[in-house]
């Protein structure tokens, strides 16, 4: 097994194989035996970096999926109908047991994924959000996490998220590692801020690469009951009956904002122009561009 390190900046969290995970739900042992998870060919895998559009693309394909859910028929908590694939300890449920198509959910870099995705079978959507914007959501977020270290301020997490010393590891790690590797796998890349300026669209695209068919009134009702404002009011979706032991939703809440440009209200100039330049840095050579600001109204 590979070495196990501390991540200085965070007590609760390990490094391995370039990753950071949280000591008390992810185990190394169970992340290796990932890689001989059996995939069947209708699989579909939700990928993202944390708070990049995950809570939102997984309500979009359990809309897109279930017709009971889409007419109210249907009640089932979002994360049994796709569950977390690396975090054993938050479901019990026996995923050699669920029926076909099976929907899952990860944060996992590419190296992590059971070997068959790579293979082309199953499908993956990875949904992209601008780095500014995550780092302002996943410092709110931290704060609200029994599980995370959080930071004194917003200077502290700005410096620790550069480092890479964050749940999920470096964003500028895992965004590269799966756009330079989307031709192993049978992938969709999405961008966030895609989704806000044209999220009818965006589901066209889904329901295309998906191969799910769809008429105008269901295509309606899922982007309708994808918007924001819905899906704050979706008890099934806006994740607020997670156990209070995780998460402390007095202090903040999974659905904060939901916008393009977020970041400008807490991070400096000298931030931005520090960030804009190892961002050109790391990620200039890739043709992968975002949008970072964007003056948009009741969008989510």
């Amino acid at each position: 097994m590979d070495t196990i390190t501390q991540v200085l900046q965070d007590s609760n969290l390990y490094r391995y194989k370039g990753f950071c995970f949280f000591k008390e739900l992810m185990q190394p042992e169970y992340i290796d035996s990932l890689q001989d998870f059996e995939i069947r060919e209708d699989d579909v895998f939700l990928i993202t970096y944390p708070k990049s559009g995950t809570i939102w693309t997984q309500q979009l394909l359990s809309l897109i999926y279930s017709e009971g859910y889409r007419n109210g028929t249907e009640q089932m908590d979002t994360s049994e109908r796709i569950p977390w694939i690396e975090f054993q300890s938050l479901s019990k449920i026996d995923h050699n047991r669920r029926p076909s198509p099976r929907l899952f959910t990860s944060h996992l870099a590419s190296h992590f994924v059971p070997r068959g995705l790579k293979n082309g079978k199953g499908k993956i959507i990875y949904v992209m959000r601008n780095p500014k914007d995550v780092i302002k959501s996943l410092y709110h977020f931290e704060a609200m996490a029994a599980y995370a270290e959080t930071s004194p301020d917003f200077g502290h997490f700005f410096q620790k998220f550069l480092d890479g010393e964050v749940f999920a590891g470096s964003w500028f790690d895992h965004v590269r590692e799966w756009y330079t590797h989307k031709n192993y796998f049978n992938i969709l890349l999405i961008k966030y801020e895609d989704m806000i300026m044209d999220l009818r669209s965006v589901v066209k695209q889904m329901c295309t690469f998906l191969e799910k068919e769809l008429d105008d009134e269901s295509l309606d009702t899922v982007v309708k009951r994808a918007t924001f404002n819905e899906m704050k009011k979706d008890p099934f979706a806006n994740k607020e009956n997670m156990p209070e032991d995780f998460f402390d939703f007095k202090i903040g809440k999974f659905m904060r904002k939901g916008t393009i440009g977020d970041w400008k209200n807490s991070m400096t100039v000298a931030q931005s122009e520090a960030f804009d330049k190892i961002f050109q840095e790391k990620m200039g050579d890739l043709d992968l561009s975002f949008t970072w600001d964007i003056k948009l109204e009741s969008h989510m």
